[in-house]
């Protein structure tokens, strides 16, 4: 039985990851090109990288389609452009870009390390209301908080 990281090994086959300082280069080389954060709304809303669109990986697939509830006419129009897939570490990502690969996105890469990688590499973040987030108080959100029931069972004897 496969696990949620043989998964994502398994898409990298197809899918290709860039570092956030590719991604910086990135930008500045082509302003065409399209962030794609996949995170869940709260997740945008708290922080993203600015310009980025938010499009959350349960409805990605529909949101790059003609006539869905869910589609997003900009997404639709961009299977020609260079696409960054971010997420916060960089696995729904490499999920993501693989999806749009297989639907016929031509040019789309992950974040390798996501936006936690990204503000280690001191890149701004903004809020909902565009303000930036500190790099310390992003520091403090990309940490991991697992309560005691999401942890592995200890094995007995």
């Amino acid at each position: 039985m496969k696990n949620f990281l043989n998964l994502i090994s398994d898409s990298l086959t197809d899918v290709k990851e860039i570092m956030p300082w590719d991604l910086e280069e990135r930008r500045q080389a082509n302003p065409e090109l399209m962030i794609v954060d996949v995170r869940e709304p709260y997740e945008y809303d708290a922080m993203h990288i600015e310009d980025s669109i938010t499009v959350p990986r349960g409805i990605l697939e529909s949101a790059c389609e003609w006539d869905y509830e869910e589609t997003i006419p900009q997404l639709v129009n961009a299977r020609q452009r260079e696409i960054v897939v971010v997420c916060r570490s960089g696995y729904r990502s490499v999920l993501a870009a693989f999806s749009l690969h297989v639907i016929g996105y031509t040019n789309v890469v992950s974040l390798k390390t996501g936006l936690r990688g990204w503000n280690d590499y001191e890149q701004p973040l903004v809020d909902k209301d565009g303000k930036v987030v500190e790099i310390e108080e992003a520091d403090d959100y990309f940490t991991p908080k697992l309560r005691e029931d999401q942890l592995r069972p200890k094995q007995q004897g």
